[in-house]
């Protein structure tokens, strides 16, 4: 999503700076863009194949955990001693060089993949949109793709008030959209869900499981270290820079599981596990299972806009990081080590992103899953366990030790990758 960077003349003044404000909301929803990708739509079924009762269990942790790994990788980059260091410069100040390269080729690594998938995504969802609602003939995919991608990209180079706009135009309606669906289905609710409780052992399998599932469906790491330095840019000071990021970070968690996992509770309650296992085999959004169930023409229609919504704002925040973790590579390898201006890297960024991400969707690969499943264990370690081995070798986060959110973070990703290997073997 979009960089804020603009600052404000109340930034001197505590007791206006210590309230909530619209800066902070803004980006509680350009992280929630983040998060919400077009795997909300997809959400429901993974999660709620399990069960109704280990998905209360989930929506009991998933708060504390999404808060907590988040504020603790924002704490990490807040951590350099050079303000405006953003997460990879941050990664070789306190871990080296080469460490710092390896880190930084692992997060770019992380993230790239899931651009790949959304440039491809948008085209397909466009296509498909064209095709089965309007009734018009497939255009060229190569044109198609290609004014999609051009575009997200060049919003992404536009003055940064411009992109704020922009972004907010798209989140706000998603969410929106999210929750007069969660209302419209409350009718059709049932108790299929409720009566079935599972065993001790089934309960914990399924929430080892699933766990992964809630964690990158609620994943705003990409973003996270262009929002540190854009409240660092706001605030100033250290100590109101980390009270507002934690603050806005508390936010994000809260809206997500307030908007998205009511969405998911909605539809769980709405169709009996048999139902959720039936859409799972015929590989369907949850929307389009549900316009088929109920002959419902109007939800067919929400679900390309609302997979469109959010393909498009988490485009923007993964760009954010793949843009961070491209750039930091460059400049750790590259020999010639005069400056280089920002704009040339913006640009530089632009295009290699606008060929790659053109070329994979003309191509339009089954693999892309795969390759997003095999970044799923990198971005777990860079969110939950990098910020927590800080906190313990690092010395300018020494403050934060002695914690048992520290405990808790480690546990929660240990568990999260663990599953995650688990499933791809």
């Amino acid at each position: 999503m979009s960089m804020i960077s603009q600052s404000r003349s109340t930034n001197n003044s505590p007791s206006i700076s210590n309230k909530w404000n619209k800066f902070d909301i803004t980006w509680v929803f350009n992280l929630f863009g983040t998060a919400v990708g077009a795997g909300v739509l997809f959400l429901p079924i993974n999660a709620g194949m399990g069960g109704f009762w280990p998905l209360v269990i989930m929506a009991m942790i998933i708060i504390p955990m999404t808060y907590l790994a988040h504020r603790g990788l924002a704490r990490f980059v807040l951590s350099s001693s050079k303000p405006g260091s953003n997460i990879t410069e941050v990664v070789e100040e306190h871990f080296g060089r080469k460490a710092g390269i390896l880190i930084t080729l692992l997060y770019f690594f992380a993230i790239f993949p899931i651009l790949l998938i959304y440039g491809n995504g948008i085209t397909n969802t466009v296509d498909s949109f064209i095709v089965n609602q309007l009734g018009m003939a497939s255009p060229n995919r190569a044109i198609l793709s290609l004014v999609l991608i051009a575009s997200l990209i060049g919003v992404m180079l536009l003055n940064e008030k411009v992109m704020l706009k922009i972004t907010e135009y798209l989140v706000y309606p998603l969410v929106f959209i999210l929750f007069a669906l969660s209302i419209y289905l409350i009718p059709e609710w049932n108790t299929a869900a409720i009566s079935e409780y599972p065993t001790l052992s089934g309960c914990l399998k399924t929430l080892w499981i699933t766990i992964p599932v809630l964690v990158f469906s609620f994943n705003h790491s990409p973003e996270i270290s262009a929002f540190s330095l854009s409240q660092q840019r706001e605030y100033k000071d250290f100590e109101l820079t980390e009270k507002h990021a934690s603050r806005t970070l508390k936010g994000t968690a809260t809206v997500l599981l307030c908007f998205v996992m009511f969405f998911v509770f909605s539809c769980v309650l709405t169709l009996s596990p048999a139902e959720l296992a039936a859409a799972k085999t015929q590989n369907i959004s949850i929307l389009s299972f549900l316009a088929n169930k109920f002959d419902n023409p109007y939800i067919s229609y929400f679900g390309p806009f609302v997979a469109f919504l959010a393909i498009t704002s988490s485009f923007f925040g993964h760009y954010l990081g793949a843009k961070e973790g491209l750039e930091g590579l460059f400049l750790k390898l590259r020999n010639d080590k005069t400056p280089i201006s920002t704009r040339k890297l913006n640009y530089g960024a632009a295009i290699f992103f606008l060929l790659t991400l053109w070329g994979v969707a003309i191509i339009n690969p089954s693999i892309l899953g795969l390759i997003e499943s095999l970044g799923g264990p990198i971005i777990a370690m860079i969110l939950f366990i990098m910020p927590m081995y800080a906190i313990a070798k690092v010395p300018a986060m020494k403050r934060y030790q002695g914690k048992l959110s520290n405990v808790f973070v480690t546990v929660m990703g240990l568990i999260a990758i663990s599953a995650v290997v688990y499933g791809l073997f």
